[in-house]
């Protein structure tokens, strides 16, 4: 097994083992599993190979955000733009 130095600020180093902890991790064994999350996430990020794969992907964002609900109308979608754009503006109250 190789051993790999990591230079960390502390205050990132004591958030990962706390976290670490809290998940019954040592702080190797939890950077380990997040290097690997994060490569199955990259992995994941393939090209669509048909329609339907296409529908699947989208179809599973709607399921995760709650089911389908409706697109806003472009109107809509200007304002919010227009009010990210504008200082001061809660973009919730848009």
């Amino acid at each position: 097994m190789a051993r790999v130095q990591v230079i960390i600020p502390d205050e990132d180093r004591a958030m990962f083992v706390e976290q670490a902890r809290a998940e019954g991790l040592t702080f190797s064994a939890w950077l380990r599993t997040a290097a690997h999350a994060r490569l199955q996430e990259r992995r994941g990020a393939a090209r669509f190979q048909s329609a339907a794969d296409a529908a699947a992907f989208f179809r599973a964002i709607d399921e995760r955000r709650g089911g389908g609900g409706r697109e806003p109308e472009w109107e809509e979608h200007l304002r919010t733009m227009q009010a990210s754009r504008d200082p001061g503006v809660d973009a919730d109250a848009v």
